[in-house]
């Protein structure tokens, strides 16, 4: 018999040109005087712009913070809560990319509370140690269909001095409205159309291999892969077509949902490449998710021969889904090596050291050992 608990997510508002309702939304759950948390590069576009003006217009105040970057680090988390509490703000508008999202939703957790921000590190029960009263209300706009940031508990924040990244978590960080409009991600290029779609893919997926029992969040993973199956080509191939990233944005959402059942090595060793490289974390997914897949194999054999029919595959079992996975990466040009993006091996040992280590191992089919993720990081370097 099983033992677990279960959570399912917050307000969505699927549709495109749904960012009309941000203000709206705001005054729907008592905010009135919110922050507006974006990176450094969608800061000056008319897309933020606009929604911050409309903010400003019908709500007479909305902050703004643009100093986010790929890969958030706790700087930004902190330069970003000196700006929330100087304004005497009352929620958080994360808007933008999953980093941007991630930083913004560790902002209002932060707002109101007395301890460091590490202090709140997912592991045990840490997160009791944060005041509930004091985590500010986020509304979630995501830009990239990919990490499903809008529709999680947690932010994966860089601690540059240890060049670890850490997991923050509280079930109050979860956005109290998501919106997902299309429209918002439209101006994405094809390469990271390509690598946050395969972020996604890797969430769904890693989540579905997970061993933990949680049946409804397996079945959402499933979901997630077959839309990502039919509109993540569409998507990177044209990406003025509304439907196919639409879609995407569920589908990143259904992934974020379904890995609360965890995920598994893919993450632990991308997760330990973004802090010692400072490399997109989804183009890192992109790249390990089928040498880690192999290096799962012996424990999915069900697993696999039930996705590849949900799926619809040619073949059956292990090697149709991975066949997939590597025609699917070379379709939408995810290169097949990490030495593509200038890493190389050299640092394996430190790499299988913190993989182990790192929290998403834990969920992994397979315990591997640290050897294993030295092993499994410098196939991936190699392309073996």
């Amino acid at each position: 018999m099983h033992s677990n608990d279960w959570n399912y997510p917050t307000s969505i508002r699927v549709g495109a040109g749904r960012v009309s309702e941000l203000a709206q939304a705001c005054q729907s759950i008592g905010m009135h005087r919110p922050l507006l948390v974006t990176d450094r590069f969608l800061g000056g576009t008319d897309m933020i712009q606009s929604a911050l003006a409309e903010c400003r217009a019908t709500l007479g105040d909305c902050g703004f913070f643009d100093q986010v970057k790929g890969n958030p680090t706790g700087r930004n988390v902190a330069d970003g809560l000196a700006v929330y509490q100087a304004g005497a703000y009352d929620g958080v508008i994360a808007f933008g990319g999953g980093s941007a999202l991630d930083a913004a939703k560790a902002i209002a957790l932060m707002s109101g509370q007395s301890r460091p921000l590490w202090d709140f590190e997912d592991i045990g029960q840490n997160h009791l140690r944060a005041d509930p009263a004091g985590i500010a209300p986020i509304i979630a706009l995501p830009t990239t269909a990919g990490t499903g940031s809008e529709v999680g508990r947690a932010s994966v924040i860089t601690d540059e001095e240890a060049r670890v990244k850490r997991t923050i978590l509280h079930s109050r960080m979860m956005p109290r409205i998501a919106i997902l409009d299309a429209n918002l991600t439209l101006g994405l290029p094809k390469h990271l159309t390509a690598a946050t779609g395969i972020d996604a893919l890797t969430h769904c997926m890693e989540a579905y291999c997970s061993p933990v029992y949680h049946p409804m969040a397996e079945a959402v993973a499933v979901k997630g892969m077959q839309l990502i199956k039919q509109f993540l080509p569409l998507a990177v191939t044209d990406g003025t077509d509304l439907h196919a990233r639409q879609e995407m944005l569920v589908a990143s959402s259904l992934g974020a949902v379904a890995f609360q059942r965890g995920l598994g090595g893919v993450h632990a060793i991308a997760q330990t490449l973004g802090a010692l490289y400072d490399q997109h974390h989804g183009l890192l997914n992109a790249i390990l998710l089928p040498y880690v897949l192999r290096a799962n194999q012996t424990a999915l054999g069900p697993q696999m021969q039930a996705l590849s029919i949900a799926l619809g595959l040619p073949g059956s079992g292990f090697t149709a889904v991975l066949d997939w996975v590597l025609a699917l990466r070379e379709q939408i040009g995810i290169p097949h090596t990490l030495s593509a993006l200038g890493i190389d091996d050299r640092d394996a040992e430190l790499v299988g050291r913190m993989a182990f280590a790192d929290g998403c191992s834990h969920t992994n089919p397979i315990r591997h050992s640290a050897q294993t993720y030295a092993g499994i990081f410098c196939r991936a370097v190699a392309g073996d």
